[in-house]
């Protein structure tokens, strides 16, 4: 994931080149990015198999239409309209297709974090208690609204932020990692919870993979 995750960003990067009149890459040399194959989650408890094929569909139009917006900007002239509004929702696509990736990844577990583990000691140093964490974290799912509940990691000091990210690409601490990412859109749940978003936070938690997001923790920290 994290070469093609480069291979998107560096076309971005290229594309200035281009600009600037340094020489171009043939488009033979960028690899499209591929959307991930998550159907072990299918039989995942408190989440059937159609609300997982709807959002899988889903996921896969971010992926295609994140490859489509960065061809695009490397054809179109900078000079265009349209220029500036592909640039927009290029972060706009791509957020979404790195959200779902990091949302289908955390899940498939069965929600139990190992209590002498780093993160669970982590997780008490930044807010008291698993517990404690956990009802902000549940709080922050509640917030009106559509978008994302994130636990971030600050690489440089370590301390932990849950986060609301608002229409995929707003509301990112910068230079912060994510450890935990719940989608929160009513297409996360309403197919299988309706307007109950909080039974659908219960079933996430119940389903989170901790090695996952212990494994998304920076060493030494």
């Amino acid at each position: 994931m994290q070469s093609n995750t480069m291979v998107i960003l560096g076309m971005a990067g290229l594309l200035g080149l281009c600009v600037l009149g340094g020489a171009c890459p043939s488009t033979a040399e960028v690899k499209p990015y591929q959307a991930r194959d998550f159907g072990r989650l299918k039989g995942m408890q408190g989440f059937s198999a159609q609300l997982l094929d709807q959002h899988f569909a889903l996921y896969q139009g971010y992926v295609k239409n994140a490859n489509l917006l960065a061809e695009k900007l490397g054809q179109i002239d900078p000079a265009s309209p349209a220029y500036a509004e592909l640039k927009r929702r290029f972060g706009w696509e791509f957020n979404g297709m790195r959200l779902h990736e990091l949302y289908f990844g955390n899940l498939g577990g069965k929600g139990e974090l190992k209590k002498d583990g780093g993160l669970m000691k982590r997780l008490a140093e930044n807010f008291g208690s698993f517990d404690k964490w956990a009802a902000d974290f549940k709080a922050t799912g509640a917030i009106r609204g559509i978008g994302w509940v994130v636990l971030y990691e600050d690489p440089q000091t370590g301390r932990l932020f849950n986060s609301w990210i608002n229409e995929h690409e707003v509301g990112h601490l910068a230079g912060c990692k994510p450890l935990l990412v719940m989608d929160v859109f009513e297409h996360a749940y309403i197919t299988d919870y309706g307007l109950k978003r909080a039974d659908y936070i219960k079933a996430f938690f119940n389903n989170i993979d901790w090695t996952v997001v212990e494994g998304r923790l920076s060493a030494g920290k």
